[in-house]
């Protein structure tokens, strides 16, 4: 969802991309507006689109919380909701929310299942590593309780968001979907192949195959108006790539040296970090840009959606990038008639 011009806007145009063929709009939560009132406003103006956390930090809510949360707005859409979960980095979570970003996957495995238990009116009696409920000390008075309202689902579909190893396969194991960043089709199975495996080998018998969801900046033309595009993500990769974390702890450059491009993620650490942001921007490899995006002439696009299928994607999450919301409407018309068969 991006609403830089305006969010009552740009839910006005919702409709339309709905008739154009979209099926799932996604809102954000950084240090920004909260997802969650942008959910519920968008749930009222909707009746069909599936709506989705893309993503609430685990650490700024307690478990019960982002059970209750979920629930409703499940409820206000009618059962339209998905959760989408991520640990965010500790930028944020330690300097904004002002909590230790401490066990990313103990604490999501444990909220996970919090959340299920929630959705099932059990009474929430756990016991983790990480989670005690009710909490043992304070008061003593603590009582365990149930969700008084009943959900709309039992089973509110989850989504994870994940780079690491550890991480992703949590997310094979027990999520109903897995929401990377930066997907690159041909070197996706460099960063994660193996602890996807791993991960589905334990999954649950009662959970569906695995949803996984790329993003992909959209623009479909002919032009140098529509190859220049990609340049203008420049910044933004070298933002996470440089900035986005200390160095030695930040995931997402990480990433891109387990995608290969170790001299170059080094670079663009140390310009950034160094203050000289541009020169960040300017070393961002041509094919990485290329790659994780999905722009350029329909046969270009077409290829690049087929790629994004044969190595795994089932959900499209794309931010159309035209200036215009005829424009944007438009160019999701045109990737739904370009999605390969199947």
């Amino acid at each position: 969802m991006d609403y830089a011009g305006g969010f009552p806007e740009a839910v006005a145009g919702l409709a339309d991309y709905e008739s154009a063929g979209l099926e799932i709009v996604f809102v954000p939560e950084a240090y920004s507006f909260d997802a969650v009132s942008q959910l519920g406003f968008i749930a009222a103006r909707t009746r069909q689109l599936q709506i989705a956390s893309g993503i609430l930090p685990i650490y700024s809510r307690t478990p019960a919380l982002t059970a209750m949360t979920a629930a409703g707005l499940d409820y206000v859409s009618g059962g339209r909701f998905t959760l989408g979960l991520g640990t965010s980095g500790p930028q944020v979570i330690e300097g904004w929310h002002g909590v230790a970003y401490d066990a990313p996957v103990g604490r999501t495995r444990e909220l996970i299942e919090i959340c299920r238990k929630v959705w099932r009116r059990e009474v929430l009696d756990y016991q983790g590593k990480h989670y005690t409920l009710p909490y043992t000390g304070g008061t003593g008075l603590g009582k365990a309780l149930k969700l008084i309202n009943r959900p709309v689902r039992d089973r509110i579909p989850v989504v994870i968001a994940a780079l690491g190893p550890k991480n992703v396969e949590l997310a094979a194991e027990i999520a109903d979907g897995w929401q990377p960043i930066f997907y690159f089709p041909e070197k996706a199975a460099l960063a994660w192949q193996a602890p996807l495996a791993e991960g589905a080998a334990k999954r649950q018998a009662d959970l569906a195959p695995l949803d996984v969801i790329a993003a992909a900046p959209l623009a479909v033309g002919d032009g140098e108006a529509i190859t220049a595009l990609r340049d203008l993500l420049r910044p933004h990769f070298a933002l996470y790539i440089g900035g986005m974390g200390a160095r030695g702890r930040n995931f997402y450059n990480d990433l891109a040296v387990r995608f290969g491009y170790e001299a170059e993620a080094k670079a663009i650490q140390d310009a950034y970090l160094a203050g000289r942001k541009d020169e960040a921007a300017a070393l961002v490899p041509v094919e990485l840009l290329e790659k994780t995006s999905l722009i350029g002439p329909e046969g270009y696009v077409a290829e690049r959606l087929a790629a994004l299928r044969e190595s795994g994607v089932t959900t499209l999450n794309v931010t159309p990038l035209a200036p215009a919301l005829a424009e944007r409407v438009a160019a999701i018309e045109k990737v739904r008639a370009l999605l390969p068969e199947g």
